[in-house]
């Protein structure tokens, strides 16, 4: 059974996660404390965490921040109030795979979790392994293990997706809106930062050459070969 980790001090919101995510056959642990979530989700096994921002005892981006350098890359998906647009940037560069305004939908909450989980570890067992290579980069897809020049990258599951459907189109540009649809599982909103701030995340994480990842202005995005760029 798939087990959800929600970390938020809305006692009535867990209560009602709970049955919501039990209907799914999912299987929801209500943590309302930032110190005690983090050491649960530092001790448990989680298929994914929900991370409110404004915790007691400790806030959820320090939770997230020290989840990180734990190295523990269970998606996260962040809980935020409406218009806080900082700490949505702030906590993707920390590593959160996706966020969510407070209020929100309890069906657009299970939709979003349902796109991550399907594109993190192991949530597809029968797809034939497969290995994309392509300007330095070697993917396993399966496995969603990424190596550059030969290095393994650290990457969470949203940012080896962003990666995999870059290197799949082989120096081809990809769009945001293709990018946001087939990685975030939505359309991308006029001021959505999230696949700009995904992308520099895995740049940063390069061994070298991080500009073989182009930005194109106003379009997308596309993955060239580092001998082509110093050509």
């Amino acid at each position: 059974m798939v087990h959800v980790l929600l970390i938020d001090d809305d006692a009535d919101l867990g209560a009602m996660l709970t049955d919501v995510f039990a209907r799914e056959g999912i299987r929801l642990t209500a943590v309302e404390d930032g110190k005690i979530g983090l050491d649960t989700a530092t001790e448990g096994s989680f298929s994914l965490i929900l991370l409110d921002i404004m915790l007691p005892g400790m806030d959820g981006l320090q939770v997230l921040k020290q989840l990180r350098q734990s190295g523990i890359e269970t998606p996260v998906l962040m809980l935020t109030a409406r218009g806080d647009d900082v700490d949505r940037v702030v906590g993707l560069e920390l590593g959160a795979d996706d966020y969510l305004p407070k209020p929100f939908y309890p069906r657009e909450l299970i939709a979003r979790v349902k796109a991550l989980l399907r594109r993190s570890k192991g949530a597809d067992s029968a797809k034939v392994i497969e290995t994309i290579r392509f300007a330095g980069f070697e993917l396993d897809t399966v496995n969603a293990v990424a190596n550059c020049d030969g290095e393994k990258l650290t990457l969470t599951p949203t940012e080896f997706e962003v990666l995999r459907q870059l290197v799949t189109h082989h120096g081809q540009l990809v769009t945001k809106e293709s990018l946001s649809n087939h990685v975030l599982g939505r359309q991308l909103g006029p001021f959505d930062r999230s696949l700009d701030v995904h992308i520099s995340n895995v740049r940063k994480k390069l061994p070298a050459h991080p500009d073989r990842i182009q930005t194109v202005r106003g379009r997308g995005y596309r993955v060239m070969e580092p001998e082509i760029l110093e050509s």
